[in-house]
């Protein structure tokens, strides 16, 4: 067990954080030109319709404008695979937030004036940006998101049900939720008539590279595109975003440097979502708590833009195992802002589901929670019965139980109270796939007796240089010191995005070869190096890719300790703790501020997280970090994280599994269910705000 409070000496700081805490760290409109100009868009303030007249007159007269592009005179783009950054296009309005226009100035003020000055007309249509489960449009589409399909069905769910001794059928709902990173999407883009050059807030430079080329129809070799830091992006700047497109636009038509930062306000309407996600999970089991039946559904939306399907229901297929199952997913198309990648998507909403379900299920049965969940432990994946590569979610459950000190719980509701405060526990189990990319490094030995580790991949907060540095130095049998990575440039090496907690896994895998290469060069080599050094090259297309006879997932457990005050229905975190396997851990110090990082943020989804549509105006009412409430230092007093040593051999030359995102995932119904045995009260929506508990605590007779 890695066990100490603060990471050893073998895991070295940030090798950026001098820079990020001094300032000199510049994000994408940080990055000054001569001639820049600044853009800002202007959105539609209708939720479906079209526009019929843009008045652009009295912004043009501003002092500072420079132009104003409306699809009437925007550059055309070449037809790409994203529909979201057609902006400027055509008439059509498919939901509120739309960009409609951009304002092109000398300075942001000019610009945000300009914008403010358009006069837009739209005829609007009728619209519809309400979910509900038995929507008439809902439909059951081929595949959700990751290619995952959308319906699975093993032996007769059903039947099950109906036969077993004991059974929950429960609903949930998880509203809308937004990813808010700190740095806002932007970019600054200057086209010089030869050349495109892109400073841009994004996950990965190589994706947005290759995009700008098609929809611009530019040779890539003519593009450069950099993200040398990126203040969070949780999914949201996963693929390019229309800042990227517009600025791009808006250079291309002044042939000026320009850059084009998006108000936090427009966030939630044009860079995406989490889906709002209702779930029904039926569980039934024997009186031993072994399951026997397993159902999810969930419904959830999409746009009418683009289809994305929230994959809630996968986790279901992983988790436990009962011999009947259905897992299926509907999706109801609305007038609504595309959704998106959310961090760990799916596995949030859907592990809230499954892991409340399964806390309600163990009070049925007057079991233990830790112990049901053991129970119900497979010996293989249950969905695809592939063996797993290696699965320590017991040991997880039983030493997170050690160190909560959970064998002194009242298993009883409300059985603890200090004055009008009621305290509960409760946990959660949670699981991410280790997903890998194939990426390519070149590593080079030079003359001065340092290394030079050249990889485009995107450090958005996460540590990406210090870990990358690190798999070279242990690799080549260097210090660390001697060692520089080199990341966050689109004419470096290739490599995949940040996302999926797949970035170390597949970066690492492509640093570590070439670094084995570059070795074994110089292991031959006899002399003082030459002027240009040695240099090794790796690409694991094919190897990183390739189809695992395995079941790879990470896994973990959430164990938690509330106070709810029956007076105000404030929810307060006392502790919260997580133990995870996730493989090799390549550096203590970053890995924990990730885990830790993890579960603050599904405490946010438990507690203050939300967002409502307003059916009127079909906008998000929350669109702002005044409205939109994020965890912040008061929120987590006492929050540890702990992981087992596991040494899987089926992942990648370090061993390692993606640890970014699982921390989020058994959170939000740890919380849940310490909530519940607090209150003696279950509730089934987030988040868990004061003016809910206070409703759930009057409706039961408790407060």
């Amino acid at each position: 067990m890695a066990d100490t409070t603060t990471a050893p000496p073998s895991a070295p700081e940030r090798r950026e954080g001098p820079q990020k805490v001094t300032g000199s760290a510049r994000y994408a409109a940080e990055h000054p030109s001569p001639g820049r100009l600044f853009a800002r868009p202007v959105p539609a303030a209708v939720a479906r319709g079209r526009v019929t007249g843009i008045d652009a007159r009295a912004a043009l007269e501003m002092p500072g404008v420079v132009t104003v592009l409306t699809h009437e005179n925007a550059p055309r783009l070449a037809e790409g695979d994203d529909p979201t950054l057609a902006v400027l296009q055509d008439d059509r309005v498919p939901h509120r937030g739309w960009f409609v226009a951009l304002v092109v100035a000398e300075t942001p003020e000019a610009a945000r004036a300009g914008a403010a000055a358009v006069r837009v007309e739209c005829a609007e249509e009728p619209h519809d940006v309400t979910l509900r489960a038995d929507h008439p449009s809902a439909y059951v589409p081929e595949e959700a998101n990751g290619g995952h399909p959308a319906l699975r069905r093993h032996g007769d769910p059903d039947r099950a049900l109906e036969s077993a001794p004991v059974s929950v059928d429960v609903r949930y709902r998880v509203p809308p939720l937004h990813n808010h990173p700190m740095e806002p999407h932007a970019s600054s883009a200057h086209w010089d008539g030869e050349r495109l050059t892109v400073h841009t807030s994004s996950q990965g430079t190589t994706v947005v590279r290759a995009v700008l080329a098609g929809l611009f129809g530019l040779p890539r070799e003519r593009i450069t595109v950099l993200a040398e830091h990126v203040g969070g992006g949780f999914g949201s700047k996963g693929t390019p975003r229309p800042d990227v497109v517009l600025a791009t636009m808006a250079s291309v038509v002044t042939r000026r440097p320009v850059t084009v930062v998006l108000p936090r306000r427009f966030l939630p309407q044009v860079v995406g979502h989490r889906a709002p996600t209702l779930h029904r999970v039926r569980l039934g089991a024997g009186r031993d708590g072994r399951l026997t039946g397993l159902v999810h559904e969930v419904t959830t939306h999409t746009s009418h833009v683009k289809e994305f399907v929230e994959q809630a229901a996968v986790p279901a297929r992983v988790m436990y195992g009962a011999p009947h199952s259905l897992t299926v997913h509907r999706v109801v198309p609305l007038d609504v802002p595309t959704p998106s990648w959310m961090r760990a998507p799916g596995e949030a909403p859907g592990m809230y589901a499954l892991e409340s379900a399964m806390d309600e299920l163990a009070g049925a049965l007057g079991m233990d929670p830790v112990e049901l969940r053991i129970v119900n432990e497979p010996d293989t994946e249950p969905d695809s019965g592939r063996p797993f590569s290696s699965r320590h979610l017991v040991d997880c459950l039983r030493e997170g139980a050690r160190r909560f000190g959970w064998d002194g719980r009242d298993p009883h509701p409300r059985s603890r109270a200090e004055g009008p405060l009621l305290i509960g526990t409760g946990v959660a189990a949670a699981t991410y796939p280790v997903l890998v990319q194939p990426s390519t490094a070149v590593a080079h030995a030079l003359p001065d007796g340092t290394f030079l580790v050249e990889i485009n991949a995107t450090d958005i907060g996460t540590g990406a240089r210090t870990v990358l540095a690190g798999i070279a130095a242990d690799t080549l049998g260097v210090p660390g010191e001697r060692v520089r990575a080199e990341v966050g440039r689109s004419d470096l090496p290739p490599a995949s995005l940040a996302g999926g907690s797949s970035g170390t896994a597949s970066w690492g895998w492509a640093v570590h070869e070439a670094c084995v290469r570059l070795a074994d060069r110089l292991s031959g080599h006899v002399g003082p190096l030459p002027a240009e050094g040695l240099t090794a090259r790796s690409d694991t297309s094919g190897k990183a890719d390739a189809e695992s006879p395995y079941a790879r997932h990470a896994f973990g457990a959430v164990f938690a300790e509330v106070a709810v005050d029956t007076v105000t229905g404030e929810v307060r975190v006392r502790r919260l703790l997580g133990v995870y396997a996730a493989g090799r851990i390549l550096n203590a110090r970053t890995a924990r501020s990730q885990f830790t990082g993890g579960l603050t943020m599904g405490l946010g989804m438990a507690l203050t997280e939300g967002s409502t549509v307003d059916a009127a105006f079909g906008d998000f009412a929350e669109r702002d970090l005044a409205a939109y409430h994020v965890p912040v230092h008061a929120d987590v007093p006492d929050i540890e994280a702990h992981w087992i040593e596991e040494d899987d051999p089926h992942l990648n030359p370090m061993g390692s599994k993606g640890i970014g995102e699982i921390g989020i995932v058994g959170t939000p119904a740890a919380l849940g269910n310490a909530v519940h045995h607090a209150t003696g009260v279950r509730f089934r929506e987030l988040p868990l705000t004061p003016d809910r508990v206070l409703d759930g605590l009057r409706g039961a007779g408790a407060h």
